[in-house]
């Protein structure tokens, strides 16, 4: 099942899973008990938050304010010459300073906005000196006995260093006592985590399907926090951490909430990224406070989700030492994780898809006892996925769900439940009143490699290519008796894709036969050799066959030991190894000459296999890529009836038109001057697809 698709299951009533307060403590009957993490007095802190904010502001606006009044500073002989010029209306003498303030209708004020102060500055020694020259200049000044540059400084710099203050007690101060107290910057320290109790939790392990196994170790989980005395009868302990790998989208996610709402106690969910922070030392702080609160609300479960965005080996990257942040915080879960008691029953729950960059001292036991792989699901799997996500849409009674998971090899859980979604949204837009296999047939090709770009124009030389060349990949997949089945075969754009030939496997494999992959050889060559055939030249358009083919050849020679010169040994890198820890090339240059015979043996080998099985049809495929120019897309049963050499009786747009047309011909001729091309001309528009 998908990690994200818990907004796509069936409503559950929260009361039908039981009674009991969310920490799972204490009786029923008291008060209610806020959440772990929920906000405490969260409109005192929201006050407070504002008038912190505007007392900042005011701050700096008086900064600014006391920066523009400041007085000019000039020399003392200056200051005494507009002493005497009459520029002063206002004069202060300090200890070591002078001060005047000007006429606001002295010559040149207006045109500096304003009253403005002059200052020059003078010694103890020299006041005497200064304060007669005054005297004779402007004898009205005031003396002031005390001490100017004290005063200056704690009048113009005070809300600066008031401002400094504040960000002091607040920032650092905060970050240091990370987790406590109300103030706003001192979040920080707190933890991220998103609380889900049983009365908010409407997942069970019924919404989880198409992963059994990994469903039966989780429930022993669940037992253990229902009834944790029935296990420490005979000196079993709670396992203190489950770790599930798996692919995106497989469920891991999903599985882990089920896990909650199964044992009705708290979930605590956080991601890996939530952690770190651009200040040292936050993520330590937010990991003790989520152990903390999950320890005052046990039972309860801790869900770290993507735990490898800090849980990477140590040392491996361009870290200097332990010293960065995201080992600071893998240090602090390690130690969390070590400091449970036995009667704690606090559960950790990691997700990640990368196991293998993980620190081994966290996947120890110990840490995470259990491992729990969650796999993408095999074809029971996925029926029984797609049933589950089919239940809140309307399907017509001739929907095959186990035919539509046969057509879905390595799908994931979110990749079904994208199809069920786009299936449902392309029934709703074309007004149907239920679900058709149609709809979830191009929903799984939408998802899988595009929407058709059925407006996409193409030159006419250009889709006979296109339709030769799938027509060659088609008539091999339906000849070659080892093979997977064709399910269909379109010429419509989609994607990246100029044309698409789908096969319907009839099982799942996880083991590749030598005579099936030599078929999948054959059929890749099938493009390539029809245009050959057919048009005359060969494009570029078997490009990523060529890719396929050379990758499938290679590895058969080079990893799978299917080379009767090399035999059975390892010539390809070692994917259980980084690229970096083995060498570039493990073999000798004569080992190097035999692996490119082997492998051009084989291509060589395989395409004159596929080029006498074309020539042997060659009928079957012209008669299949006409088929394919006129109506675009061809079902199996579609390709059958071509090869025994029946004729189709499918209906084209254009002919819809052309109909149309007739039984209206003023209408048709008034309002479109130029009518549609004939039917029977290749690539007239598009068609009704069955598929």
């Amino acid at each position: 099942m998908p990690d994200q698709d818990d907004q796509n299951r069936p409503d559950r009533s929260s009361g039908s899973r039981g009674k009991g307060n969310s920490s799972g403590q204490g009786d029923n009957n008291g008060p209610p008990r806020t959440p772990p993490g929920a906000p405490q007095n969260f409109m005192s802190r929201s006050i407070f938050g504002w008038v912190l904010l505007l007392g900042l502001a005011a701050m700096v606006i008086i900064l600014l304010a006391s920066a523009s009044n400041r007085p000019e500073v000039i020399s003392p002989y200056d200051f005494i010459n507009r002493a005497k010029s009459g520029q002063f209306e206002k004069v202060i003498l300090y200890d070591e300073q002078m001060v005047g303030e000007t006429k606001k209708n002295a010559q040149g004020v207006e045109q500096q906005g304003g009253v403005k102060q002059y200052s020059a500055t003078i010694s103890r020694e020299t006041k005497a000196h200064w304060s007669k020259k005054l005297d004779e200049a402007f004898p009205e000044y005031q003396e002031n006995p005390g001490s100017s540059i004290w005063l200056h400084v704690l009048i113009n710099w005070s809300p600066l260093i008031l401002l400094l203050f504040l960000v002091w007690f607040f920032v650092y101060r905060g970050l240091r006592n990370a987790g406590g107290g109300p103030s706003m910057l001192g979040n920080f320290g707190r933890s991220k985590h998103k609380v889900t109790n049983k009365e908010h939790s409407n997942v069970t392990l019924a919404d989880v399907a198409g992963i059994d196994e990994a469903k039966a170790e989780v429930e022993e989980i669940v037992e253990f926090l229902k009834n944790p005395k029935k296990f420490q009868r005979l000196g079993g302990r709670v396992p203190r951490g489950v770790l599930l790998i798996g692919e995106p989208g497989c469920g891991k996610t999903l599985l882990a909430k089920a896990v909650a709402g199964e044992a009705e106690v708290p979930f605590f969910s956080i991601s890996g990224s939530d952690f770190v922070e651009m200040f040292v030392g936050v993520g330590a702080s937010r990991v003790r406070d989520l152990f903390k609160q999950a320890k005052e609300s046990s039972p309860c479960i801790i869900f770290l989700d993507e735990i490898d965005a800090v849980g990477r080996k140590r040392g491996s990257g361009f870290s200097s030492g332990g010293h960065d942040e995201r080992e600071q915080t893998l240090n602090a879960i390690l130690v969390e994780m070590d400091g449970f008691e036995t009667n704690d029953q606090v559960i950790v729950i990691a997700a990640t898809n990368r196991a293998d960059v993980l620190d081994p001292a966290l996947i120890r036991p110990g840490r995470f006892d259990r491992q729990i792989h969650v796999p993408l699901p095999d074809l029971r799997g996925r029926v029984e996925i797609l049933k589950v996500h089919s239940r809140r849409i309307k399907t017509s009674p001739q929907v095959d769900i186990e035919k539509l998971a046969r057509g879905t090899p390595m799908f994931s859980g979110a990749d079904l439940a994208a199809i069920i979604n786009e299936a449902a949204i392309a029934a709703t837009l074309l007004g149907k009143d239920f679900v058709e296999q149609e709809d979830l047939e191009e929903a799984r090709d939408k998802v899988k490699w595009g929407r058709a770009r059925r407006s996409h124009k193409i030159d006419e030389e250009e889709k006979k290519v296109i339709a030769y060349h799938e027509a060659g990949h088609a008539l091999v997949m339906y000849f070659d008796p080892d093979s997977e089945p064709l399910h269909k075969v379109t010429i419509i754009p989609r994607g990246q894709a100029l044309g698409v030939t789908f096969m319907l496997p009839e099982r799942d494999k996880y083991i590749h036969t030598r005579r099936q992959l030599m078929a999948r050889l054959r059929v890749t060559y099938g493009g390539r050799i029809a245009e050959e055939m057919f048009c005359g030249d060969i494009s570029s358009g078997a490009a990523q066959d060529i890719r396929q083919a050379t990758d499938i050849a290679r590895a058969m020679v080079m990893h799978y030991g299917m080379s009767d010169k090399l035999g059975f040994q390892l010539l390809g890198q070692d994917e259980s190894k980084n690229p970096w820890e083995q060498p570039e090339k493990h073999f000798s240059d004569e080992t190097a000459k035999i692996i490119d015979e082997e492998v051009k043996h084989l291509i060589d080998q395989t395409y004159q296999e596929t080029r006498e099985l074309l020539e042997k049809h060659r009928d079957k495929l012209h008669d299949l890529a006409q088929a394919l120019l006129r109506y675009e897309t061809l079902n199996r049963d579609e390709v059958d009836r071509l090869m025994r050499g029946e004729k189709l009786g499918k209906t084209t747009v254009s002919d819809l038109l052309k109909n149309e047309q007739n039984k209206r011909p003023d209408t048709m001729s008034s309002a479109n001057p130029n009518p549609p091309l004939d039917s029977d001309a290749p690539g007239s528009g598009p068609t009704l697809s069955p598929a």
